[in-house]
């Protein structure tokens, strides 16, 4: 008998891991090979501005995740399409939060490591990630899933 296929997108890596993970390993690059590329007024302002607007964005995904009644954890069933909050705007406003995170913390300790490791980061969740994500719920919602892509960007 064969086993049944998981209700799961199957993602390669988890993102909070995936953006953690690079976040530290570039303030540890920095550490040991400093590369300041701004004044520090302005990267602390705009790593401070970025850093509210992205946690904005998390928490108002998140809420519209769970007012929908689906799993936020992508390794975890997704019970229903999301198409209000941010999502009206972008497939993938966790993502864009995530990103948005990292890349206020590299302002605000001024490193430019951290930004550069964006790069591959972004790629893996694109290809490995949300490849798959996208995969998985054109699988088992269909045409509504569908009809959400070609209505809302995947990014912004």
């Amino acid at each position: 008998m064969m086993a049944e296929e998981p209700d799961a997108p199957g993602v390669i890596v988890f993102p909070p891991l995936l953006f953690g993970g690079a976040l530290l390993v570039g303030l540890l690059v920095d550490w040991a090979w400093p590369v300041h590329p701004l004044p520090h007024t302005i990267s602390r302002i705009a790593g401070a501005l970025v850093l509210v607007a992205s946690i904005a964005l998390a928490r108002w995904a998140e809420r519209a995740m769970h007012h929908a009644g689906t799993n936020v954890r992508p390794d975890r069933p997704t019970l229903a399409i999301v198409s209000s909050g941010p999502f009206r705007y972008s497939r993938n406003p966790l993502y864009i939060a995530s990103t948005g995170l990292v890349a206020a913390i590299a302002l605000l300790f001024d490193a430019a490591a951290p930004l550069v490791l964006l790069v591959p980061v972004l790629l893996v969740v694109r290809y490995g990630v949300i490849a798959r994500e996208e995969r998985y719920l054109e699988a088992k919602f269909g045409e509504p899933y569908r009809a959400y892509m070609e209505r809302v960007r995947r990014w912004i």
